[in-house]
């Protein structure tokens, strides 16, 4: 990591390799990550696909960093000649189609990443622990990658026009996932804890309250409020009551007039004789 720092970065790749092969079990201190971080500085695109070949498994853990890689990869294939016209008019090729995919299956991993990459939040210092899938893994995935997003032409485009769509195959995140386990309900207490105060922390999915419920809420404190008041204010309110009942029944009175003076007199009496 020092090395990789003071810019020997092939200096670093080479004793994370050595670490790894004497040491397979440091990849719970996640070497791989940071080899892989190495390996985009040097714009080495072949190793960092040979890297995730073996710790992008099914059956290893995942992280920010090995899912947006992987998208950012397959991304990398076809995102310079990306347009959302013609790929609305012809369809998605097969290459597209992987990177979208793959694009959708990192988001469904940390949906808070986007929104970073994008610069649609503005992004702060990392904390010193990240929580996996939570908003501090997206700062932290965000903070040390997005020049490599932002170095390949067209692939922060491609990930503008197509993360979103992930939430539709999603559609209760915290009840079933589609790649992945449900969305971890834990992960907005633990993040608040890890992120400074000032920080406006990223929650997922976004807690929206039906409009009935809002409408209904509204009505009943509304009607709450007058009833508070009229029993304060008895005769002010009596006066507000008449007042307004005056004026809603202004328009009415108004087309009676107009009836009346549209419809001869004689003509109301004869039905009436009828």
């Amino acid at each position: 990591m020092c090395a990789r720092k003071l810019g020997r970065t092939k200096e670093a790749v080479k004793m994370m390799r050595d670490l790894m092969k004497e040491f397979p079990m440091f990849s719970v201190f996640t070497i791989h990550e940071n080899l892989i971080e190495s390996l985009l500085e040097m714009q080495a695109y072949a190793d960092v696909q040979a890297v995730l070949a073996k710790y992008d498994d099914i059956t290893l853990p995942k992280s920010a960093t090995i899912c947006y890689t992987a998208a950012l990869l397959k991304a990398r294939s076809v995102c310079d000649k990306f347009s959302p016209d013609i790929a609305s008019k012809r369809g998605l090729s097969t290459a597209e189609m992987n990177a979208v995919e793959a694009i959708h299956r990192a988001v469904e991993f940390n949906p808070h990443v986007p929104k970073y990459l994008l610069e649609m939040k503005s992004l702060i210092l990392p904390p010193e622990h990240i929580l996996k899938r939570g908003d501090s893994e997206a700062i932290a995935y965000a903070f040390f990658h997005i020049h490599h997003w932002k170095r390949i032409d067209g692939a922060l485009n491609l990930l503008h026009c197509t993360w979103e769509g992930t939430f539709r195959m999603i559609p209760y995140p915290l009840e079933k996932g589609h790649l992945f386990y449900p969305y971890p309900t834990c992960t907005e207490n633990a993040d608040r804890e890890l992120l400074p105060a000032f920080h406006d922390l990223s929650v997922y999915p976004k807690k929206e309250l039906p409009f009935f419920v809002l409408f209904t809420a509204g009505l009943c404190s509304f009607t709450a409020l007058l009833a508070l008041l009229t029993h304060q204010y008895p005769e002010p309110m009596g006066l507000i009551a008449k007042t307004l009942i005056n004026w809603m029944s202004m328009p009415f009175l108004w087309l009676m007039d107009k009836f009346e003076s549209l419809v001869p007199s004689n003509l109301l009496q004869l039905i009436h004789w009828t």
